[in-house]
Order: structure tokens, then C-alpha cells, then sequence
């Protein structure tokens, strides 16, 4: 059985068609999800979605949505903590450098979260673009006692080796499947056994093919086929390592 380890089935983008998308899904062997929040808007959809038997969520403050959060949304995610003992992660938070005008306010929510992960020793899901090295180093501050995913990795091989040492495995999606991503096919290759997961960041991030098209997580067995491929192992192999970390990092 496969496992999205990140997808955002909770988005509009599958108000139409949404229990065909797990249907779609499962046929292709996948078999569990984890959808998690961005905005405080969002949460009681992802928390919906979470009663289901095959997804398990998370709830965050996404970098990219900055103009939506408000101060009190930190008082009320770190209520949602305690009150939904269900939540595998906190997330999707993070840093993404892209938007250089709130990066003082994005540090600030991020390490809020990161604080209110390590207090209720729970995995953090990261969103880092252009941020790799400084995140990094945050987290190796923090010292957190549950690790967490890099979601969407796009770095380079020390990079991911780097998180990797802090407790953390990265996500491996669509970026993946796209030729001219030489340096991340390298760092796919270098990754231990137990180092990485498979996330199709549905519906974005698209794999190579489908540029312009939604994306769902039955694309989980491509992404698959395509990391076996640059790690030189079966398709068998790597949806079983993949799954094995999912399970151990989220505790499913």
C-alpha cells in the first residue's frame, strides 16, 4: 500500500468530485493520506476529512497565505492541539524566501509552531522553499523531539542528509518526476532507506506530463515508479520504505 504523505484534499479544487479522487486513489494502491491545514479557515474541513478511517491530518499556518493569519490564530491552533488528540502533525508551516516582504513575520509564525510542536512532542511538516540552510539551522536549535517532513525537498544531497541527521525525512512528489531536476535526482539517489516519503501536494505541484492539470494523490504509484528508477530499486522496495517512514513519522 502506497501512502500521500501530503495532499490537500480539503482544498475547493475537489468539491465536485472528491470521493471519486479517493476512489481514483485507491485503485492505483493507494491507501491513506494525510491532508493538512494552511489557513484557520481551512481547519474544520481538514478536521471533516480527518474522520475518515483512511486520512489523517494536521493543522498549521501556511507562509504562503500570510494576509489571512491573525495574531489570535496561534492561540487557537495551539487549542486545537489539545482538543483533537487525532492531529498526527502541526503544519503545513514554514519559510518560503519567494515572498522576501513578510519573511520577518513569516520567521516569527514559524517558530511559534516549531515551539508548539516540540511542547506537545509532535512532527512538524514544513513547507521551505529557498530556505533550506536556514531552516535547517533552526531546527537544529530547536532540537525537536518528534522530527518532522520536509515537504516538496528540492534541495541538494548534503541538504537533504542534513535534515535527514535532525530527525526529519523529506517529501518526495512531482519536482521528482521532471528531467532537468539533476540535482534533486541526485539527492533522491543519496537518500537512506528510511529518508524520505512520497506526497503528491495535490492539486498542485504537477508531475511531468501534466503541467496545467489538477493533481491528486493517485499519482502517488508515478512519483513512485520514478524515484525506483533513480534509486536503482523496485517499485516493491520504495512503496514499502516510503509507507514504513510515513507510518513511523506520523504514528499511523
Amino acid at each position: 500500500m502506497l501512502i500521500d504523505a501530503h495532499c490537500h484534499l480539503d482544498f475547493p479544487d475537489f468539491d465536485d468530485d472528491r470521493e471519486a479522487v479517493f476512489e481514483r486513489a485507491r485503485a492505483a494502491g493507494v491507501g491513506h493520506f494525510v491532508v493538512p491545514g494552511t489557513t484557520r479557515k481551512r481547519w474544520p474541513d481538514v478536521l471533516a476529512l480527518g474522520e475518515r478511517d483512511d486520512v489523517s491530518v494536521c493543522l498549521g499556518l501556511h507562509p504562503y497565505f500570510m494576509a489571512q493569519h491573525r495574531e489570535s490564530d496561534l492561540n487557537a491552533l495551539d487549542e486545537a492541539l489539545a482538543q483533537h488528540p487525532e492531529l498526527v502533525a502541526v503544519g503545513e508551516c514554514g519559510i518560503d524566501a519567494r515572498f522576501s516582504e513578510t519573511l520577518d513575520a513569516q520567521w516569527r509564525l514559524f517558530d511559534a509552531q516549531l515551539r508548539l510542536a516540540k511542547e506537545r512532542e509532535l512532527p512538524v511538516v514544513i513547507h521551505c522553499v529557498q530556505a533550506n540552510d536556514r531552516v535547517a539551522k533552526r531546527l537544529r536549535q530547536l532540537d525537536l523531539p518528534a522530527g518532522g517532513l520536509i515537504h516538496a525537498f528540492a534541495g541538494s544531497p548534503e541538504q537533504a542528509h542534513r535534515f535527514i541527521e535532525l530527525g526529519f525525512v523529506v517529501g518526495l512528489g512531482g519536482a521528482a518526476t521532471h528531467e532537468r531536476a539533476k540535482r534533486l535526482h541526485r539527492a533522491v539517489a543519496a537518500l537512506p532507506d528510511d529518508g524520505y516519503v512520497l506526497e503528491t501536494d495535490s492539486p498542485d505541484m504537477p508531475l511531468a506530463g501534466h503541467r496545467g492539470e489538477r493533481n491528486e494523490p493517485a499519482r502517488v504509484e508515478a512519483v513512485c515508479r520514478i524515484v525506483a528508477e533513480l534509486r536503482g530499486q523496485s517499485l516493491e522496495r520504495v512503496a514499502k520504505n516510503s509507507t514504513a517512514s510515513a507510518r513511523r513519522l506520523f504514528r499511523l
